[in-house]
């Protein structure tokens, strides 16, 4: 309990709840560009807002997990993964949650999930696949949710690229343009629907014109 008092003692309660660790990734865009850190939060909040209420949710690809908190908060339940153990191990050592406790190491390009899930997403994954890759990537995908599940895909667009810095453009090997990238997951869902993204505003304007781009794919 805070002893000591504010100015204004509807704020002396902040002072009892206990401190956030930023992510170890998440931690390196604030230190480095800390506008950025709006833009990848806000990703999360387009995923948190369509799969809103599901059941089952999977993020392949979660790094620190910092941001699926926000998911977290808006799905029934959420399964978080990523191929890297350090990652993993990073989220369950402050792990306040259950589902920072259940966080998996899994390698989505090794084989799809034992358990099917109502929707799957992964942020900044694509773009670090290897274009042969790329199939086994999105069949795994798709054969994690259900047959009417729901995948969301976000990557940078191959416009972006020439703004990237140096660090992000390291694991950068499949970048796309929006009409590419939707004509590629055409071959693995029935429907796509494209978003573009610049900084945090999601919209569905000029795709070239955009820095991010989302997929909404249905089964």
């Amino acid at each position: 309990m805070n002893k000591r008092q504010t100015k204004e003692a509807q704020y002396n309660p902040l002072f009892d709840y206990p401190e956030t660790k930023l992510g170890v990734m998440i931690n390196q865009v604030w230190q480095d560009d800390p506008k950025r850190v709006v833009f990848v939060l806000s990703r999360y909040k387009f995923v948190a807002k369509m799969l809103q209420d599901k059941n089952n949710v999977l993020e392949v690809g979660c790094a620190d997990a910092f941001g699926s908190r926000i998911v977290a908060d808006a799905v029934k339940n959420l399964t978080v993964s990523d191929i890297d153990p350090l990652f993993i191990e990073s989220v369950k050592k402050d792990a306040r949650y259950a589902w920072q406790e259940n966080a998996v190491v899994h390698d989505i390009l090794s084989s799809p999930t034992a358990q099917k899930h109502d929707a799957v997403y992964c942020l900044d994954v694509f773009e670090h696949i290897l274009p042969k890759d790329e199939t086994t990537l999105l069949t795994n995908l798709s054969n994690s949710i259900h047959d009417k599940g729901i995948a969301i895909i976000g990557i940078p667009s191959l416009e972006s690229q020439k703004y990237a810095s140096k660090y992000s453009k390291e694991g950068h090997v499949n970048c796309l343009s929006g009409d590419v990238f939707k004509e590629h997951l055409e071959n693995h869902f029935h429907h796509v629907f494209l978003f573009s993204m610049n900084d945090e505003v999601v919209h569905t304007g000029f795709s070239p014109m955009a820095h991010y781009l989302f997929a909404l794919c249905v089964k």
